[in-house]
């Protein structure tokens, strides 16, 4: 029996200091709807934060306090995000790479909310 590839990229992380990370980006590209970022975590946020920008237009605001620990960032997203993507089905972010990082040479790219 084949084995299925599951997970994404692991950052060099363990998995709870992976969601944390997620749940930092997340927070920061709602609170600026822009961030300059790897392109590996970039790919690994966008799917993350889609997921929250969907449960916040469902009303679902267990599945989204659990992930975002800063309340201002929270009212943003229910009050202005959400109801800015009301009648887009998904792609609520785009990744730009945006060059390389001058010391490790690793690939940046800007992850923002579309509209």
């Amino acid at each position: 029996m084949a084995s299925k590839h599951l997970g994404g990229r692991k950052l060099g992380r363990t998995g709870s200091h992976k969601r944390a990370l997620l749940g930092n980006l997340a927070t920061s590209l709602f609170l600026h709807e822009r961030i300059e970022t790897t392109i590996e975590k970039a790919k690994e946020l966008r799917p993350f934060a889609e997921k929250l920008i969907t449960q916040a237009k469902l009303g679902r605001h267990d599945n989204v306090r659990k992930e975002l620990q800063d309340k201002k960032v929270y009212r943003k997203l229910f009050e202005v995000i959400a109801p800015r993507y009301q009648n887009r089905p998904g792609g609520y972010t785009q990744i730009v790479r945006t060059g390389r990082r001058i010391g490790d040479n690793a690939q940046l790219g800007l992850i923002r909310l579309v509209g």
